[in-house]
């Protein structure tokens, strides 16, 4: 069996982990990794702390991670800060905070790729499709044909699909079925 880690974002459906990561006194912990990345017309800053601990309630936890990200919308000037907090099982000797930043950001990339494009192209919060396996069936046929878009090279997965939708053989073309 293959040794897995993770890194757990806790959000509010986990209050009382959540309440107790806000109350740890994130203001002795040293600031550990400080990125900026401009890009999508934001100016983001994130910061990272970690601190070992002991004795949380969740599985194998030895760190507590807090990220503070500061977006400035450059059109606008508009500035929103955000905490987010999460724990992990990888002790600093395994994963210090500058490759904690880097896996969470990995993950988003991941939700970017797949989730927002679920979300926006295929509007899929707004799908009516909620009894049975159905939801997760159509789940699985969006994430084939964004699958099979990106192996073409495809980058804009929208207008991927327009063009395969105006000839009924292209999507077999595609997936090498003709």
């Amino acid at each position: 069996m293959a040794e897995a880690h993770y890194i757990a974002l806790i959000k509010g459906n986990q209050p009382t982990l959540h309440r107790w990561l806000m109350a740890l006194p994130w203001r002795e912990v040293p600031l550990l990794d400080k990125t900026r990345a401009t890009s999508h017309g934001r100016d983001e800053i994130r910061r990272i702390k970690a601190a070992a601990v002991t004795g949380i309630a969740f599985p194998h936890a030895v760190q507590a991670v807090q990220i503070v990200r500061r977006r400035q919308i450059v059109t606008t000037g508009k500035v929103t800060l955000e905490r987010v907090y999460g724990v992990t099982d990888l002790t600093a000797e395994q994963a210090d905070a500058t490759e904690i930043a880097r896996r969470v950001r990995d993950h988003w990339g991941i939700e970017n790729k797949i989730h927002h494009i679920r979300d926006t192209t295929y509007a899929e919060d707004a799908s009516r499709v909620r009894t049975g396996t159905a939801p997760r069936a159509i789940a699985s046929l969006r994430n084939l044909a964004i699958g099979a878009l990106r192996i073409t090279g495809q980058t804009n997965i929208a207008a991927g699909l327009r063009h395969h939708t105006r000839d009924a053989n292209r999507p077999l073309i595609t997936l090498g079925i003709t």
